[in-house]
């Protein structure tokens, strides 16, 4: 695993991009960026097995470099299909890397797709978002939500993790703090954090928690409930 020094060894940067900088460094930026990576891994996959049904597709929507699929292999059964999708063909080579060197022995397939232009969701028992819909644009999030709904069998179930902000300021702020120190106990230097921020500004755009569980249950899902939560992110299931 190539260690993520990103942020320190570029000084100008734009908007934040899933390009092939990004790609090679990907699976250390999310371990050390992302609390209890491992343990949302491992969640979603044993949420995922009790839903998928052999016969049906699961889609993993941003699979960016198949982290979450080799975990999702271990748990699902084998007559189940899965299909990544992401908008960066950088991070889908190196998932289709990563997969086929994995040995793995189920149909699988990646495709190149940008979820603002629709998804063509179809035959699904699961569908897993991890870190994914906060860089939708909102405009396009209820539509996004939709298809997946619609692609989905009658008790089939997505699988949803984001970061959040939070309705009250104080919290809100302590909440970020205790993010940024959790990216320093993991090696990111003032510098890092603060170059990162300025690159997400404008593009990882969080919703409360709340509003992602009304966003579901608006669009049909009959049940959503918290499953994980850690300060300012939170993972949530809902069945359709």
């Amino acid at each position: 695993m190539i260690r993520d020094d990103l942020f320190e060894r570029q000084e100008e940067f734009g908007d934040f991009r899933f390009d092939q900088a990004t790609a090679t460094v990907f699976d250390d930026m999310v371990s050390r960026s992302v609390p209890y990576y491992d343990e949302i891994q491992r969640m979603t996959a044993e949420l995922a097995a009790d839903f998928a049904v052999e016969g049906t597709n699961l889609y993993d929507l941003g699979c960016s470099t198949g982290t979450t699929l080799l975990e999702l292999d271990r748990k699902v059964a084998p007559g189940v299909r899965f299909v990544g999708f992401d908008n960066s063909e950088e991070m889908l080579a190196k998932g289709r890397e990563k997969l086929t060197a994995s040995g793995l022995q189920r149909p699988f397939e990646l495709r190149h797709v940008d979820l603002h232009q629709g998804t063509g969701i179809e035959n699904a028992s699961v569908v897993v978002m991890l870190l994914t819909l906060q860089f939708i644009r909102p405009l396009y999030r209820t539509q996004l939500i939709r298809n997946i709904y619609h692609g989905l069998h009658e008790q089939g179930c997505l699988i949803l993790v984001e970061k959040i902000t939070l309705e009250d300021s104080l919290l809100n702020r302590l909440y970020i703090q205790h993010y940024y120190d959790m990216k320093r106990r993991n090696g990111y230097s003032e510098l890092e954090i603060s170059r990162k921020r300025e690159s997400l500004e404008n593009v990882l755009i969080p919703y409360r928690s709340e509003e992602n569980r009304a966003l579901l249950l608006a669009e049909g899902f009959h049940c959503c409930e918290e499953f994980f939560r850690w300060y300012n992110f939170a993972g949530l299931v809902a069945i359709k």
